[in-house]
């Protein structure tokens, strides 16, 4: 059974940084993918960052391109999300997913089959 941990939530000052982990146990690595999710208040769920890793694939949503960098450490079972040069609008619950029994990753929430508990990123101004 795979069950996820995220952390790393907290309060930063607009242009601050974070770095958010995703401990995953139980997961098989080379026939999975981990994917981050955010909702912020009032708004649906969105993607932020996928890695496949079977095949490698790294994928992020426009928003977030050049500023957050997903990577992990199948070592540690833990999937990392960098967060730099952060925006009061990056301001959500921050989430973990795995997507089992898949060679890529993608952004459609309802292939990933397990979820942490979620994570709050808060952004001042």
């Amino acid at each position: 059974e795979v069950q996820l941990q995220a952390s790393g939530g907290g309060l930063v000052q607009a242009g601050g940084s974070l770095r958010l982990s995703c401990l995953a146990s139980g997961l098989r690595f080379d026939e999975s993918a981990i994917g981050w999710f955010r909702q912020a208040p009032g708004k649906e769920r969105e993607a932020v960052a996928c890695v496949g890793f079977n095949d490698g694939t790294i994928d992020y949503a426009d928003s977030v391109k050049g500023r957050f960098t997903i990577s992990s450490d199948k070592a540690k079972n833990t999937v990392y999300l960098q967060m730099n040069s952060l925006k009061s609008e990056d301001t959500a619950v921050y989430y973990c997913a795995s997507e089992s029994l898949t060679v890529s990753c993608d952004f459609d929430d309802y292939n990933y089959d397990t979820w942490g508990q979620g994570t709050l990123v808060t952004v001042s101004s």
